[in-house]
């Protein structure tokens, strides 16, 4: 008993874990993305026209929350889903430290997650539909009015009192960095940190949902191509090579300016659909070395289905080197968002980084060049430098 007790068992993935922390760079990286995550999220308590709650003549109201679902305010879908998450986040946490206290934590983690999710389908189907037709009403206006007025107002606002949409008028623009403008104007009047804070939402956005989508459609083809050979290898090989002649970014920008006028999602889709043959010869490599093994050819005695025996036992073990490709994956989608905004075939509507260093190209100032840049260059690096860790920690002849 006491010769058993030396011996801990660890599954790979805290293994993995241990050899990761030891890399403190990677570490650091992988701690500034969640805080960017985390700004994303919150970024209306960072900047945002609409008070968090005023007071007219003891009246008092609260704004905020339904200004968070106005699509005359926010008419990207995007922000309405960060603005339903950062309002739905509170619930979820106070349900899972609830439901932690009475039942088991595999239990509880899936039962949140469902119960988070259909909480945050609630509002956002609730409130986008009553507030389709609201206004963009000016709240500081009305605010210097009733106080020109003699009347006794009192606001609380979040940090920065602008919408990346909202043109200030007051000063010549594009107006330089200032106490009240800190990364300054664009052409039109727009505060470029407002629009950067929300750009990191767009940024994050296109890199995991582009990811998603051509890692599902690459492990989809690339499995059944890797474990069922013949014909079918022949044919998807067949594919991969076609797609795979074309050069990815330009075909991009072929099949966007086919789009008249283009969303996010369209960016997101088209980025998915013609990034999947890396992921796809990958899966189909890890499929060919795996089926031959022991366990995959016990799967298929015991008489295990096929789908079973691909998703449920051969694709866990190949998860790994598909891991490593998807971070890597994200910094690339953000790259190639920022370029297609850049070049004007993105999102017009979206506070994209790409779209305020268009500007500042355009306009020859300097400040809106090195914000954006600077944002792209980090972002990118935090996310290459997180893919590297992870495929070090997961190569054994580089644990330490």
């Amino acid at each position: 008993m006491e010769e058993e007790k030396k011996y801990k068992k660890v599954s790979y993935w805290s293994v993995v874990w241990s050899q990761f922390k030891k890399n403190k760079v990677a570490l650091w990286g992988l701690g500034a993305i969640i805080l960017l995550l985390l700004q994303a999220i919150y970024s209306p308590f960072l900047s945002l026209d609409v008070p968090l709650v005023y007071s007219v003549e003891g009246t008092t109201h609260f704004p905020f929350l339904v200004e968070l679902f106005n699509k005359n305010r926010f008419e990207n879908t995007v922000d309405i889903l960060f603005n339903g998450i950062m309002v739905a986040s509170p619930f979820i946490v106070a349900l899972w430290f609830v439901l932690k206290k009475v039942l088991s934590f595999s239990t509880s983690k899936n039962l949140v997650i469902f119960i988070g999710f259909l909480i945050l389908v609630c509002i956002l189907s609730s409130v986008a539909s009553e507030n389709t037709k609201m206004g963009n009403k000016k709240y500081k206006d009305e605010i210097a009015a009733a106080k020109a007025d003699g009347k006794k107002v009192s606001a609380i606002f979040p940090l920065m009192k602008w919408s990346y949409k909202e043109t200030d008028l007051e000063g010549r623009n594009p107006q330089a960095p200032s106490a009240k403008h800190l990364l300054g104007t664009d052409a039109t009047g727009r505060d470029v940190l407002t629009r950067m804070l929300y750009g990191t939402r767009i940024s994050m956005t296109i890199g995991v949902v582009a990811v998603s989508i051509y890692m599902l459609i690459g492990i989809v083809l690339g499995a059944l191509a890797g474990y069922f050979g013949g014909a079918i290898d022949l044919w998807i090989s067949r594919l991969i090579e076609v797609v795979i002649c074309f050069p990815t970014f330009f075909l991009i920008l072929t099949l966007a300016a086919f789009i008249e006028k283009r969303t996010v999602f369209h960016v997101m889709i088209l980025i998915g659909v013609v990034s999947w043959t890396g992921v796809a010869r990958l899966v189909r490599g890890e499929f060919l070395r795996q089926r031959g093994m022991d366990y995959v050819q016990a799967a298929i005695a015991l008489g295990i289905s096929r789908a079973k025996i691909i998703f449920t036992h051969i694709l866990p073990n190949a998860m790994g080197p598909i891991l490593v490709s998807a971070t890597f994956g994200i910094a690339s989608a953000i790259l190639t968002e920022s370029s297609l905004s850049f070049l004007g075939l993105g999102d017009t509507t979206a506070p994209s980084w790409g779209g305020i260093l268009n500007v500042g190209r355009q306009q020859g100032k300097l400040w809106l060049i090195l914000a954006p840049g600077f944002a792209i260059f980090f972002v990118v690096s935090v996310f290459n430098l997180v893919g590297e860790a992870i495929r070090d920690a997961m190569d054994p002849r580089l644990r330490q």
